[in-house]
């Protein structure tokens, strides 16, 4: 399915739970009304409302959260089985969660048949949302047609990722020939048209888009083609897989005049990188507001427990490769720097500089790593917008420096308070790891990933497994 109609199909999905689970609210609240239990069970109005609002909003919240609606269109029976369960399970958790802030009393009954039914009607039009799509196209003529221009593997692999979206009425007219070269009649069951052919096909036929699927050397011989579906006012794409290996999600912007095919290989939506970067000053402010007290009390901690200044600083390499001074709880003697020579072949690491029970931690040091006090000052990173509260680890730059260069692209995300492989494991990971979670983080970036994130976190830090 093409992106925008991908977006599109998102938020159906999640307008859709809307409309399912008020309506399983509706038959969960007649069903235990209805039963002849002990306990009558009866709302009202506003407390009803109140309930009906939050699980409107609860649903659909989980499901952008656990990214069920990025999988919709292509899931299979099982992991729509199992999504629709932990949507079910997770929005029932939050209406328990109601009523123990508002002190309600629901019935426990009414709960089950909240989280059954609308586990049950979830999955039902999940099952049969593609043939539905499918059928209201159908029923009101808005099917779309595609020509494809070329023969190749290419072509034909397009083709193919359009069958497989007919369901959601992308309707494959056939191939045009892009060259007059000897080319089949048919590819399966698809008629191959001479290049001629493209006047008339505009003029006879419904094509809502043209898709150029060809070499990249041949791309400027076909200009005459892209003019005169420009001038018929055909929609036209140009697939630009020249670089098969490249992960960047590619897009058109534009300089002055001039268009620009970009090719990006970290979260580029500055809307959404916005959000975050609000999220993170707002939170960041609120901790360390409420966390002032503490954070002098362990500084005076520091301080007594043996010499130095209460605050580490060092040089980190932040966004892009940028250099930023970070603080943290001094865990260390305050000539750790120095001592770093003498405890090297403790290095536990490829390249990262990491020591279990590392002989220069002080006393009170040892329990400031073991549940991450010592990182509480880089609050301040991300208020000054050195660091995020979730992205990949800050690197010192004798460390960057010795990166193979597919590990470079993890500079490409503003580095943070915790990521990905520090509720994965923490320190008992090995370096490789931690790149590879860090560019699984990037590549599947979203706001929903760093609130789960930074929730796990919490747990993990707390329980001070896995810390050095």
């Amino acid at each position: 399915m093409f992106s925008r109609h991908h977006r599109k199909a998102k938020l159906l999905f999640a307008l859709a739970d809307v409309v399912l689970v008020a309506l399983a609210f509706a038959v969960a609240y007649q069903l235990r009304y209805w039963l002849p239990l002990e306990r009558n069970f009866y709302l009202l109005a506003p407390i009803k409302g109140l309930l009906l609002g939050a699980c409107a909003l609860l649903w659909p919240a989980i499901g952008y959260w656990l990214q069920v609606y990025e999988r919709l269109d292509s899931a299979h029976t099982a992991k729509i089985l199992r999504d629709s369960f932990r949507q079910s399970f997770y929005g029932v958790v939050g209406v328990v969660l109601i009523e123990f802030l508002f002190r309600l009393d629901l019935s426990r009954v009414f709960i089950g048949l909240l989280a059954v039914l609308s586990w049950m009607l979830l999955c039902l039009f999940r099952l049969n949302a593609g043939h539905l799509v499918g059928w209201i196209r159908r029923k009101y003529g808005v099917e779309h047609f595609v020509l494809l221009v070329g023969t190749g593997e290419r072509a034909q692999h397009l083709g193919r990722a359009l069958e497989r979206s007919a369901d959601y009425g992308f309707r494959l007219i056939g191939y045009l020939a892009a060259y007059d070269t000897a080319s089949p009649e048919r590819l399966g069951t698809y008629p191959v048209f001479p290049p001629g052919r493209l006047p008339s096909l505009l003029e006879r036929h419904v094509v809502d888009e043209v898709i150029f699927a060809v070499e990249q050397d041949r791309l400027a011989s076909l200009e005459e083609m892209m003019l005169l579906c420009d001038e018929d006012g055909v929609r036209t794409r140009v697939a630009v897989d020249f670089f098969p290996h490249v992960n960047s999600e590619i897009y058109l912007d534009r300089l002055d005049t001039t268009p620009l095919l970009t090719f990006a290989a970290a979260p580029h939506d500055e809307i959404r990188l916005l959000a975050k970067r609000v999220m993170d000053v707002m939170l960041a402010a609120a901790a360390l507001l409420l966390l002032a007290p503490a954070l002098a009390a362990v500084a005076l901690l520091i301080r007594v427990n043996s010499p130095g200044p209460a605050i580490f600083r060092q040089v980190r390499c932040g966004l892009n490769g940028r250099r930023f001074t970070f603080y943290k709880f001094r865990s260390m003697v305050a000539n750790a720097e120095e001592l770093k020579r003498a405890v090297a072949h403790l290095n536990e690491k490829d390249i990262a500089f990491k020591i279990a029970n590392d002989p220069r931690l002080t006393g009170l040091g040892r329990y400031l790593r073991r549940f991450s006090i010592d990182e509480l000052p880089q609050l301040w990173n991300v208020l000054r917008g050195d660091m995020s509260l979730v992205g990949p680890r800050p690197a010192v730059p004798e460390e960057v420096e010795r990166y193979q260069r597919w590990q470079r692209r993890r500079l490409r995300m503003r580095p943070g308070l915790t990521c990905l492989w520090v509720i994965e494991g923490r320190d008992r990971l090995d370096f490789e790891t931690w790149m590879r979670k860090d560019m699984e983080y990037i590549d599947n970036w979203s706001l929903a990933l760093d609130w789960k994130i930074m929730l796990r976190t919490i747990p993990r830090v707390l329980s001070g497994r896995g810390a050095n």
